[in-house]
């Protein structure tokens, strides 16, 4: 259904309950309009005929209709006449895949009515009407109080936001000193998911800003009781706010630091592999050295070796040992060539 709950209130009470918009509509022509009595329409993912049947009633403004018909609204507070076109943005954080989801609550205020609408699920606003109706007094301000009810609910949901990314950060901050390959791409996640929550929360300043000119100008909304709610709720959001941009610097800090380490490991490895490279070219200067030293003595013993009749020295008396002196002095003067170029 997407009437959610629809009621007629008096003096702060739930007096009647309509069965229709049409039937709310009427209850409200009937009521003596001295600011004491209003209707609350509560709708969800509305079709067209029930917008057009709102606006048509309420006289809303075509381009605030519009939006809500798209939807996909930054938070904003505009006033077309003696009505007031808010947009909030509540956020749930959903741990499993540390994602924020961000909804959209749209609210009209006119002097006796007020319609939500909203595009998700949350939050449930069932809660912010049965808090108010427990509370006759506050619900007796009339449609600012419905206003007041769902900006705390809204505003109070984002706490659990905020826990939830704390916790992501402080263990993207042991991934980090841990060496954790996957950190990078976490940081770059969570920063995407802090940056749109802050879209989320920031135009926040605005509305207060606004609510603050609208007391100041209409004598009807500035109740000492009711200003003091709105200025608890205005502290509460200031401090998401801190909290929020806070998060967005310790996580431009986080990956800066990220890549520092990175960059410090892969200098250590390549070092390492430097290091290696050159171990390597030693061992190598070496076998060659030793390779070059015996394979002198090798020639020499091969050239010897071969069965031809007509060799010099074959039959000289110190043929033999002067080949064998050969070998050795060839090895000596190589042995010592090396060794001066250091490869020995």
């Amino acid at each position: 259904m997407t009437v959610v709950d629809n009621a007629v209130y008096i003096d702060g009470r739930r007096s009647v309950e309509p069965a229709s918009l049409d039937q709310t509509y009427e209850e409200l022509r009937r009521c003596p309009g001295d600011g004491h009595s209003f209707g609350w329409i509560g709708l969800l993912r509305p079709n067209l005929d029930e917008i057009n049947s709102v606006a048509k009633e309420f006289n809303l403004h075509d381009l605030a209709i519009e939006d809500t018909v798209t939807a996909h609204q930054r938070p904003k507070f505009e006033r077309y006449g003696d009505t007031e076109f808010i947009v909030l943005r509540p956020a749930r954080y959903v741990d499993p895949g540390e994602v924020i989801e961000i909804g959209e609550v749209h609210l009209f205020l006119g002097p006796d009515f007020v319609v939500t609408v909203r595009h998700a699920e949350e939050p449930d606003l069932a809660e912010v009407r049965h808090r108010l109706e427990d509370d006759p007094e506050l619900l007796a301000h009339g449609p600012f109080a419905v206003l007041y009810a769902v900006l705390d609910k809204v505003v109070d949901d984002y706490a659990p936001v905020l826990d939830g990314l704390q916790d992501d950060i402080d263990q993207i901050e042991v991934q980090v000193f841990d060496g954790d390959p996957t950190a990078s791409r976490r940081i770059y996640q969570l920063t995407r998911e802090v940056i749109e929550f802050q879209r989320a929360v920031e135009p926040l300043r605005e509305i207060f800003s606004e609510l603050r000119t609208r007391f100041g100008k209409d004598g009807e909304t500035t109740d000492l009781e009711l200003r003091r709610a709105f200025r608890d709720v205005a502290d509460h959001s200031t401090r998401v706010l801190e909290r929020t941009e806070n998060f967005r610097q310790l996580l431009t800090s986080i990956l800066t630091v990220n890549s520092t380490l990175v960059g410090q490991r892969q200098n250590e490895e390549m070092t390492r592999l430097t290091e290696a490279g050159y171990e390597q070219n030693e061992q190598v200067k070496r076998i060659s050295s030793w390779a070059a030293i015996l394979f002198a003595p090798t020639l020499i013993a091969s050239v010897y070796g071969m069965n031809f009749t007509h060799m010099p020295e074959l039959n000289w008396l110190l043929g033999y040992p002067m080949a064998i002196g050969l070998m050795l002095l060839l090895g000596l003067v190589l042995y010592l060539v090396f060794k001066r170029r250091g490869w020995l």
